[in-house]
């Protein structure tokens, strides 16, 4: 997969193909296809020595069947988005790689130079699924098409700076005493324009050829949706019990939303205890260095403080690195992974979407999220069980729903563990809570063309349209609207992802109430949370049913 696949492999650390691309053309994803089916084929016939066995084989028929599912529905052909598309992966690739030495150096310059084959043969997969009226829509393409302008350096002018002009500075600034051999400084001016002419190509041909063949259609219909969220869940779901639920679960958090409101400003209005959380001095940050330091603290305060009391951590992944990405991307804080030989360690990214002053009291969770407890404990705790997960369970599987459910659920357990006393934070957290309820409504909503309740005193009865969705995703997740834009469109091009955060947590508390139930006095907490981490990434459903099987 690796060699198929060379991002991936840049992904989680795979040394041997940082000099390469990926074929995105149609015969690149139909060879990992036809991988994943004679993979399938050897799993079915491979002896079971140990439990681990069985739940490793397990792991890898689902996610694996999945992809064979959605390559056979010709999903490779309509991959665009503003995230989790060809046309980030190939940028984002250079985040993640080594810029230490002449020879870290040398493959980036090496790789610049073949982003244009890359994005020429990822074109050739959205030109036939143009022929096959297999398209994203016209709202992604244009979204798409804008990111690609501020990465080729055309929006220099309204001061976006070009990503592979920031990398050239990177690279003259990080010269050794006597400089970069004349070699080096040639190819990586080869490949940094190279780079950027492919990014250019690429917007020209989405404005001039892809936008007009697309359609204004952005619902994925119900038989689609379904499967697209079997893939980020590991799990079927009933999409309109699952909406109806995503309704009850809002009330219930913004119930409590008010509640802690008046223990910040007894008497105010909602409205006027967040423009004291987003307006008072005392509780922001300001500098985009000064802001990315503080973050750094509060990961360091987390290791440190969880260590020992409510985790082991191994001191090979107490270092987290907090990042601040090149603009042009998606407004969301992220986390990547470390490499497999945890020398490139597990980073959070924090987009700062132009800012410079930056609120403190909904950072704290997120903090927790992307980091520990959340992702990367989970992530980088994997890495290391070598003794009970195979290399595909370590490297290659991650399930949104059990993924990102686990680090939703992070944000809750820090909260009973008494890390967010302070009301901002516990407000912090809750607005978190609400914002993925509001995913749940509006992705299920928006794509299955449903309408909103009769009983909501948001436009009951009306159909779900974007326009409709930014107005309620703005005023029910009281977040900015520039970021509500973002994620908007990220939803709308990303079926199902957005409801595996909340249907993942739910999944894991649900799991919990069992392991408390059977265990009674018995049940340990933190040995549940060990447990369950040991089993490593899996879907929910099978999840389900490995910790029903086990004491704690």
């Amino acid at each position: 997969m690796a060699a198929l696949n060379p991002l991936l492999a840049t992904t989680i650390g795979a040394p041997g193909h940082e000099r390469e691309m990926p074929d995105l053309s149609p015969a690149g994803p139909a060879a990992i296809a036809d991988l994943n089916r004679r993979t399938l084929a050897q799993l079915d016939a491979a002896p079971l020595e140990q439990e681990a066995d069985r739940i490793a084989r397990e792991v890898m028929v689902e996610r694996l069947r999945i992809a064979v599912e959605q390559y056979d529905a010709r999903e490779y052909l309509r991959r665009l988005g503003i995230i989790g598309s060809p046309l980030q992966e190939v940028r984002q690739v250079f985040d993640l790689m080594a810029k230490d030495t002449e020879t870290d150096w040398s493959n980036v310059a090496a790789r610049l130079a073949l982003v244009p084959n890359a994005l020429a043969g990822y074109r050739q997969s959205l030109s036939e699924g143009l022929r096959r009226k297999l398209s994203a829509s016209r709202r992604q393409a244009s979204r798409a098409a804008e990111q690609a302008r501020v990465w080729a350096g055309l929006a220099e002018a309204d001061g976006q700076p070009s990503f592979f002009g920031l990398l050239e500075r990177d690279f003259r600034q990080a010269q050794p005493e006597h400089g970069w051999p004349a070699s080096l400084v040639r190819d990586m001016d080869h490949g940094a324009r190279a780079a950027r002419d492919a990014y250019a190509e690429m917007r020209r041909y989405l404005v001039d050829e892809y936008l007009p063949a697309t359609s204004e259609r952005e619902a994925a219909g119900e038989d689609r949706y379904v499967m697209l969220a079997r893939g980020f869940l590991g799990a079927g779901i009933d999409p309109r019990e699952t909406y109806d639920w995503g309704w009850q679960e809002l009330y219930r958090i913004e119930a409590e939303m008010r509640a802690t409101e008046r223990r910040i400003q007894p008497g105010a209005s909602a409205a006027a205890v967040r423009q004291l959380l987003e307006t008072d001095p005392a509780r922001a940050v300001t500098g985009v260095e000064r802001y990315r330091q503080w973050l750094q603290e509060l990961h360091d305060e987390a290791l440190e403080q969880l260590h020992g009391r409510h985790f082991e951590i191994p001191s090979s992944i107490r270092r987290i690195e907090v990042m601040i990405p090149p603009p042009g991307g998606a407004l969301a804080p992220h986390y990547t992974r470390p490499s497999e030989d945890l020398t490139r360690p597990g980073r959070t990214w924090w987009p700062t979407g132009g800012n410079t002053r930056f609120p403190k009291w909904g950072q704290l969770t997120t903090v927790y999220h992307e980091g520990v407890p959340g992702h990367h404990l989970q992530v980088a705790t994997a890495r290391l069980y070598t003794d009970r997960l195979s290399r595909y369970q370590r490297l290659l599987t991650f399930v949104s729903g059990h993924g990102e459910g686990w680090a939703l659920y992070a944000e809750r357990l820090m909260a009973e563990l008494g890390y967010l006393e302070n009301p901002d934070y516990y407000l912090g957290m809750l607005s978190a809570q609400a914002l993925r309820a509001v995913r749940v409504i509006i992705d299920i909503g928006l794509h299955l063309e449903l309408r909103i309740p009769p009983g909501d005193q948001f436009h009951p009865g009306e159909v779900w349209n974007h326009d409709l969705a930014l107005e309620f995703a703005v005023e029910r997740s009281g977040r900015p609207r520039q970021f509500m834009e973002s994620e908007l469109v990220r939803y709308l091009g990303w079926p199902g992802q957005a409801i595996s955060y909340k249907v993942g947590e739910r999944c894991w508390l649900a799991a919990r109430e069992a392991a408390k139930r059977a265990s009674g006095r018995a049940f340990d907490l933190k040995k549940f949370h060990t447990e369950a981490l040991a089993l490593g990434p899996m879907g929910l459903d099978q999840l389900q049913r490995e910790m029903s099987a086990r004491p704690f």
